[in-house]
């Protein structure tokens, strides 16, 4: 296995030092991962919600609040139609629970038993029937063209919330909101589903507030070098739509040619810090302008207590929104404040919307999200309510699962959360995870926590009878597509559990890999699956006549086709397959080394740096640390290691003048070999707590070893 140490400029280094505070090891990593600019280290070093990106970016958001307004105003029926993993399950509880806290009747419809992805036509139908006026998908929706045009032409209005990509024509849908589509104004497009659901709930609740849709301005004029300088902001819906700064020099500026004076006789309420203050500066600029503006000094004090007492001046000083900006400047700090003053004055913004973050958490890391951007922070968040304060109906669950009271991480997701609820769609299920999360009742969403843990060992058993029954048909394929692909067809493989198997042989064969089943109804589905540098959604395209639907992302995708078109499906990938840009399976794996320790920077405080840089996942990988010339105390092989040839180990360090418990997974016969007790050995590993008996100890988890030269 390669190393390779992370490369980081001492200039960026020392900017993130100097601006932010931080210790050099931490500057080191952010640096070395290319986070080197104030918006982008944001993410990295804060947690708190208020520096998400303001949902009102997306171009359509206005029109989806006005429907789902008239909806109440009319009382109207409502149905969400969701998803069966676990990112559609959390997105449809949490849109229904929403809806319904704001007197909506809502129903749901999720794809039960071998049901297809997506609205259909026969749901639309049913929703219709059922007296539904207004139809909002979550994590689907944006490739459901012929659906959407039927439902609208028979009155139904439906609202897109989705995440996938969209294809060369979207849906004639009343309002689309999906981070993917281009052009729709959304800086972040990596949103998952039920982050997009997560986004659309904080803008409903900000249309029910006095803030919605009423323009205002923000002005601040200060003293410059024998000038004043004016500088004002108009903000719609929390977001600055347009600026203008003006250096004047008293008495040489015709107040009729001040292109700021234009600017604000525009209509829209002004409102300053320090109104006296800010008046004075104007007098000098314009001495016969009149400006009406109103001071919010008195309504920001007796929401944030912060403001109380200081100018604008001393608080750009302190501000965190102003550490992000390239160039401070003390009107972002007003708007900055103002943003605050909404969100102190109204809960349902802040501290009631943050009880969400949990299953925006859950449903971004098991749809296998990149955790960089606002994921960062929906995710910290999210982890946090998890562990301080999960939802009643939650609560059975995560007890069952022994995780109250527990510091959580992503791989608590991942590996106690994720795979049960995940287990109920793939078993066509999806509604027991839905209504345990939707359940008011304590034994309610006991029983169904323990549903879904029975689901859960079931698809665990499909999965190895499957997987075992495969092998011969996988490394067939993996022969016959050139060591490029992997393609297994059989119609006894569980529909649920397709993209499971996909994940398997994508591990096991180290190339892109397709399975595909057969369903009751006589439809061939598959799943897809492939690392960074294979698009899924860009080769299923390559054969979209051949399908009757197709979907996803660029690691993940899904299609259903005609069983007698697989045949032909197969062939055209043999004839194409040569000339695609496959990764190289041969290629050897490299370790990115994060930083090399020294032995004064090594202790039981590097913990806390670890800590800061979560959550790990998608696209930011968990921290790598060399250390070098450490000295292998004992080697003991795990009791559990059944296979010798897989044997894990655990391995006591020294390096200076502490010694490091650690374990070496499937490590075994590389003892004698690589390395032995009394070796001298660099070691490149991760660091993280391990919890044992109701005691918690600091642990590396090894990655590679070689003898010191």
């Amino acid at each position: 296995m390669k190393w390779k140490t992370r490369q980081a400029a001492f200039d960026d280094i020392k900017a993130l030092v100097d601006r932010f505070g931080l210790d050099l090891l931490s500057a080191r990593i952010l640096a070395g991962r290319g986070i080197c600019t104030p918006e982008s280290a944001k993410f990295y070093l804060e947690s708190d919600i208020s520096f998400l990106h303001n949902p009102f970016l997306f171009e359509d958001m206005e029109s989806f609040c006005d429907r789902i307004l008239q909806a109440v105003e009319d009382n109207e029926k409502v149905r969400v139609f969701g998803d069966r993993d676990v990112d559609g399950i959390t997105s449809t509880a949490l849109l229904v629970s929403e809806l319904r806290s704001m007197g909506l009747d809502t129903t749901y419809a999720v794809p039960m038993g071998d049901d297809p992805y997506g609205m259909t036509v026969d749901s639309v139908r049913q929703a219709i029937e059922d007296g539904v006026t207004l139809a909002i998908t979550v994590d689907c929706g944006i490739s459901c063209i012929a659906e959407i045009d039927y439902a609208q032409s028979h009155g139904l209005d439906v609202l897109v919330t989705d995440h996938h990509i969209a294809g060369e024509d979207l849906p004639p849908a009343s309002a689309i909101i999906d981070p993917k589509v281009p052009g729709c104004g959304y800086p972040f497009e990596h949103l998952a589903g039920v982050g997009v659901a997560a986004k659309c709930i904080w803008a409903i609740r900000f249309a029910q507030s006095r803030f919605y849709n009423s323009p205002i301005m923000l002005l601040h004029a200060y003293p410059g070098n024998g000038t004043v300088v004016i500088e004002a902001a108009k903000i719609r819906n929390m977001e600055v739509t347009d600026r203008i700064a003006e250096e004047v020099v008293p008495g040489i500026l015709p107040e009729q040619n001040s292109r700021l004076l234009k600017f604000l006789a525009c209509g829209v309420p002004i409102y300053v810090l320090d109104k006296q203050e800010e008046l004075s500066q104007l007098k000098k600029a314009f001495p016969k302008a009149d400006i009406y503006m109103s001071d919010l000094r008195p309504e920001f004090e007796k929401f944030l207590p912060a403001v109380r007492g200081r100018s604008l001046f001393a608080l750009s000083q302190v501000s965190r929104f102003a550490r992000y900006t390239q160039i401070r400047s003390e009107l972002d700090t007003l708007i900055g404040l103002f943003g605050a003053y909404v969100r102190a004055c109204s809960p349902m913004l802040y501290k009631d919307y943050m009880n969400l973050m949990d299953l925006v958490a859950i449903g971004t890391v098991s749809d296998l999200m990149p955790m960089t951007d606002e994921n960062r922070i929906l995710v910290k968040a999210g982890l946090k309510v998890l562990e301080t304060s999960p939802r009643d109906s939650m609560r059975p669950f995560m007890a069952m699962q022994n995780l109250l009271g527990k510091k959580l991480t992503t791989t608590d997701i991942g590996w106690q959360i994720s795979p049960l609820m995940n287990a109920s769609g793939r078993l066509g299920k999806p509604d027991t995870a839905i209504e345990m999360l939707l359940s008011t009742d304590q034994i309610h969403a006991l029983e169904s926590a323990q549903k879904l843990s029975i689901l859960n060992k079931e698809r665990q058993k499909l999965g190895e009878d499957a997987w075992t029954r495969l092998q011969g048909k996988a490394k067939k394929s993996y022969e016959q597509f050139g060591t490029k692909l992997v393609m297994v067809y059989d119609e006894h493989i569980a529909r649920g559990i397709t993209g499971i198997i996909a994940t398997r042989l994508l591990k096991a064969f180290k190339c892109p890999s397709m399975v595909i089943t057969q369903t009751d109804d006589g439809r061939a589905i598959g799943s897809m699956r492939s690392t960074s540098g294979f698009n899924c959604h860009d080769f299923l395209s390559r054969y979209a006549e051949l399908f009757d639907d197709f979907g996803g992302h660029a690691q993940a995708g899904g299609f259903s086709l005609d069983p007698k078109k697989v045949d032909e499906l197969c062939i055209r990938i043999s004839e194409d397959i040569d000339y695609m840009d496959c990764p190289d399976a041969d290629e050897e794996e490299a370790l990115e080394i994060d930083a090399v320790l020294r032995p004064e920077e090594f202790n039981q405080n590097t913990i806390k740096v670890i800590e800061r840089f979560e959550p790990y996942g998608e696209k930011s990988g968990p921290i790598e640390f060399l250390i070098e010339g450490a000295r292998i105390e004992t080697i003991t092989v795990m009791e559990n290691s059944k296979d010798p040839s897989q044997a894990h180990l655990r391995i006591n360090l020294s390096y200076g003048s502490h010694q490091w418990p650690g374990v070496f997974w499937s490590a075994g016969p590389r003892v004698g070999r690589d390395f032995d007790e009394g070796d001298i050995v660099d070691v490149v590993f991760r660091m993280g707590r391990n919890y044992y008996k109701n005691q918690e100890l600091i642990q590396l988890t090894l990655q590679d070893i070689r003898r010191h030269l």
